[in-house]
């Protein structure tokens, strides 16, 4: 079985959170109430967007070890316009403290027709913004924003759109759909 889900800023990619009595943190169980599936990959409480759920190991495996090198698209929304220096590293690959990044595809899009964020991003009208698609192979913890804060764009907002074969489309935030026969 393959769950697309549209995770909601905020919520855990878990099930379950050992965070305290008296301030728990929304999880994939106010969402999903299938037994035996597991989260392939993850995707960070400040990020939204496609994770994928399975209850089949071998493909939760291949969809997030790196070795697969599985394509993941996001929508990112930087701080400033990145100018084609910093696409172009982006393209390269650039050096984190973990080391260097795979190259990323990474192109300025119109800003994509997406649902209202919550809470929203905070609007400056003296620091413009600006929209990327960026498509990485692997997914080291925190990696797109990593990179963009790198060459100089720190993300507001970030919503991952597509993995490998699977996107999100017609499946609104909170919602989740099954694939059969994968």
């Amino acid at each position: 079985m393959l769950i697309l889900f549209n995770k909601p800023m905020g919520v855990l990619s878990q099930f379950t959170d050992k965070g305290t009595e008296d301030s728990p943190r929304p999880t994939l169980s106010a969402y999903i109430d299938i037994p035996g599936v597991y989260p392939a990959g993850r995707l960070d409480r400040d990020s939204e967007g496609l994770l994928l759920l399975t209850d089949d190991g071998k493909l939760q495996a291949r969809l997030s070890n790196p070795k697969f090198k599985t394509e993941k698209t996001y929508l990112v929304q930087v701080e400033g316009e990145p100018d084609d220096d910093a696409l172009n590293a982006l393209a390269r690959g650039v050096t984190l403290k973990d080391g260097p990044t795979r190259p990323a595809k990474a192109r300025r899009i119109d800003p994509p027709d997406l649902w209202e964020r919550d809470p929203p991003v905070r609007f400056r009208k003296s620091v413009p913004d600006c929209w990327l698609e960026m498509t990485i192979s692997e997914g080291r913890n925190r990696q797109v924003r990593r990179m963009t804060a790198h060459v100089g764009h720190p993300t507001l907002r970030l919503v991952r759109w597509r993995v490998g074969d699977f996107t999100l489309d017609g499946i609104a935030p909170g919602e989740w759909k099954a694939v059969v026969g994968r």
